[in-house]
């Protein structure tokens, strides 16, 4: 009976060998937990094209746009997929924050982290036409009467576009942080109810506000970094500056489905750890103004129960925290 048992666990691993070994053997699924044209659509899109022309990947791969409930919907898709070594989706904060918040019952801990890639960061902007010309003039506004700014994001509410502007809000000695006005909007719509006048400013990350000013529509007033960025916001003052002692780190990385394969979690730690050395991702990250942070699997995870922690603490303070 035991050399029964020690054959089927012999003829388990040898199979479980030859489809690593071929692994991947037909196109692959990257998610995008948001509409096009916002981070997590950036994001994946550049990873995939990045992949391929590396030749780090050969077999195709596939990207879907999968909005709703602030990355909920995605997360949620992705527990129909358990074991599943094809279907990869990107995430940052709102992975965490929609958990914390009660939007949704999953959390990171419902997927496979296999890398984190980059940290970008927040912007805050008006449209050209507004009255308000430093974040110091939009805290003061709010100072004064916590309804009278309207602000608005791509993230749900509670989620980081929202939270990012309160953490600034609060370091700015802005009281009733619940007043103020937060409206969440789908990518795309954001822009357009900024020129438009249906919101004061838009709180987002470097690259949707660095591709919305080199259209010349907006005016960037502070941006959430440790320190200014280059090239086109290298005139754009960070919180710090501007006296308000605050940051806001927006990290992105990838997962796979909850209890992904070994060989699968290996192969692209793997591919992941090369394609961020490459000239080609050189390039991306210059682009978009992002920070090299790669940061592999089980590290990753690390990482995330730790800025858990801390999401909690200030969504406490907020009175938004509704427990995991």
């Amino acid at each position: 009976m035991k050399e029964k048992v020690l054959t089927v666990i012999t003829l388990v691993t040898f199979i479980t060998a030859i489809f690593g070994a071929a692994y991947p053997d037909k196109p692959l699924n990257f998610i995008a937990p948001g509409g096009p044209g916002g981070g997590w659509d950036t994001t994946i899109r550049v990873v995939a094209q990045t992949l391929k022309e590396t030749n780090l990947v050969t077999q195709p791969i596939v990207v879907t746009n999968m909005p709703g409930g602030g990355g909920g919907v995605g997360l949620a898709h992705m527990q129909t997929k358990k074991a599943d070594p094809y279907t990869i989706i990107v995430f940052s904060p709102p992975l965490l924050l929609i958990n914390l918040t009660g939007q949704t019952q999953y959390s990171f801990r419902d997927l496979t982290p296999l890398a984190m890639l980059i940290h970008d960061y927040g912007a805050f902007a008006v449209s050209k036409k507004s009255k308000f010309n430093s974040i110091s003039e939009v805290m003061e506004a709010l100072k004064k009467d916590p309804k009278s700014v309207k602000v608005g994001g791509i993230s749900a509410f509670g989620s980081m576009d929202h939270i990012q502007f309160l953490i600034a809000a609060k370091a700015a000695g802005v009281q009733n942080l619940k007043d103020i006005t937060y409206v969440s909007f789908q990518e795309g719509e954001h822009l357009a109810a900024l020129l438009g006048g249906h919101i004061d400013v838009l709180s987002t990350g470097l690259a949707e506000a660095t591709t919305a000013l080199q259209a010349g529509a907006i005016k960037i007033l502070a941006i959430t970094a440790p320190q200014r960025v280059s090239g086109i916001l290298a005139n754009v003052p960070t919180l710090k500056e501007e006296g308000i002692d605050a940051e806001f780190v927006n990290w992105r990385g990838l997962f796979g489905p909850p209890e992904m394969p070994d060989y699968a979690v290996e192969y692209w730690i793997n591919a992941l750890s090369k394609m961020v050395q490459t000239a080609e991702w050189e390039k991306v990250v210059a682009k978009y103004n992002w920070t090299k942070a790669f940061m592999p699997g089980k590290d990753f995870l690390n990482y995330l129960e730790k800025v858990n922690e801390e999401y909690k603490v200030v969504l406490k303070e907020l009175g938004l925290y509704k427990g995991e």
